[in-house]
């Protein structure tokens, strides 16, 4: 089972998109801003994290800063999931920007995707030690 870190300060949304990933058999853990994500991290590593860009106390692109920064997360797929305008990467990366509102079925299969990607990548890392 897949594990995913969704992180949105809008309580409804949180809970619809989890209530949506859940449904379609993901393991779901859920933040409200970037702060409480890093501190979900230091417990607990998921297979994708899901982020909203617009947060108080930590922005998405904050969020993104951070966890390719440490070098255990740095590898981790991430979906930014927002109302704004996909804004310039400059020295922030992500795998995917999807726009809100967004389709359920490609909400989903980005996430299964990105999901998938990150198990093939892991495997092929543990057959070249």
């Amino acid at each position: 089972m897949f594990s995913i870190l969704l992180v949105d300060d809008e309580p409804d949304i949180r809970s619809a998109w989890q209530l949506i990933l859940e449904l379609e058999g993901f393991h779901v853990l859920c933040a409200e801003n970037g702060k409480r994500a890093l501190e979900r991290l230091e417990h607990h590593l998921p297979t994708l994290v899901i982020t909203d860009w617009t947060m108080p106390r930590m922005n998405g692109g904050e969020l993104c800063r951070e966890i390719r920064g440490q070098r255990r997360l740095a590898g981790l797929p991430i979906i930014i999931h927002s109302s704004i305008e996909q804004p310039a990467a400059g020295e922030i990366s992500w795998s995917v920007f999807l726009r809100k509102p967004c389709q359920v079925d490609v909400f989903v299969d980005t996430a299964r995707r990105l999901c998938v990607d990150q198990l093939q990548s892991c495997r092929s890392r543990l057959h070249t030690v």
